[in-house]
């Protein structure tokens, strides 16, 4: 009797570990994972709002939560980060070089079984989330956008658009989108440029045709916020679409993540 206890206990333990993930360990959807941190001093059961991050080329979900900067910036926003893993280090998108013929659709399955797992084992508010992403992973938000506009708030691609041009249309309600990107980058050149099969598309693209989909009107003239120049314009709806430009080349800094976080705070959309 006592070795069937101590062997009850043993088994708990080893389940109640596999079980555990979070920051610093995977959390297993199928064959694929995410992590999570929650804010820092989380009580454990009030609901916070999610900034979901998707990772560039070869980058990790362990990779995303040691940058410590991203992490506290969010944490400081009151809000719970949710890092994507690509399979493998590449997000499979339509026109992607390897696969030309891929429609996304295991990305985006993906995506909603990430969602739905973290809103289980986890008190966030999914009526609440910010998708973001930078390179690679800025070119999953903006399928995303297309794709899955109902299953986020918002949108803030960053230094990423479609592979070779985008979608004649989108499904789902309009969104609220952010696009950031350096002025003199030429990894993810703002004009695209030819890989392999395929290219990486024109960002005007991506914006004339998100304009044309989402009745948004005519851009405005530069404003600043900091280092950033943004072109804006809003449709009948009240959503806002902006364009904004910084001094460089393709790089990521945990501001714009911030920035893009009060822009749609301040416009009601988290």
């Amino acid at each position: 009797m006592f070795r069937l206890t101590i062997a009850a206990l043993a088994l708990s333990l080893t389940a109640g570990s596999a079980l555990a993930c979070g920051q610093d360990s995977d959390c297993m959807v199928g064959e694929r994972s995410y992590r999570l941190a929650m804010p820092e001093g989380h009580d454990g059961t009030s609901k916070v709002p999610v900034v979901v991050f998707a990772h560039g080329y070869r980058g990790t979900a362990a990779g995303v939560m040691r940058n410590g900067s991203l992490r506290r910036a969010v944490s400081d926003l009151g809000a719970a980060l949710i890092a994507l893993n690509a399979d493998g280090g590449s997000w499979m998108l339509p026109n992607h070089p390897r696969d030309m013929d891929n429609d996304g659709a295991s990305e985006f399955a993906y995506v909603d079984s990430v969602l739905a797992d973290a809103a289980q084992q986890f008190a966030i508010d999914d009526a609440r989330i910010m998708v973001t992403g930078f390179s690679a992973g800025g070119m999953l938000v903006w399928n995303l956008a297309c794709a899955r506009s109902d299953s986020f708030a918002a949108f803030a691609p960053i230094a990423g658009t479609f592979w070779l041009e985008p979608p004649e249309t989108c499904a789902g309600p309009v969104a609220s989108i952010i696009h950031i990107h350096g002025s003199s980058d030429r990894t993810v050149p703002l004009e695209g440029r030819a890989i392999g099969p395929t290219k990486q598309g024109e960002v005007d693209e991506a914006l004339a045709m998100y304009q044309g989909y989402g009745a948004y009107g005519a851009f405005s003239s530069p404003v600043r916020y900091g280092d950033l120049a943004c072109e804006e314009a809003d449709n009948p709806s009240g959503d806002m679409m902006k364009f904004c430009l910084f001094d460089g080349g393709h790089s990521f800094r945990t501001e714009f993540v911030r920035f893009a976080w009060e822009q749609f705070r301040q416009s009601g959309r988290l």
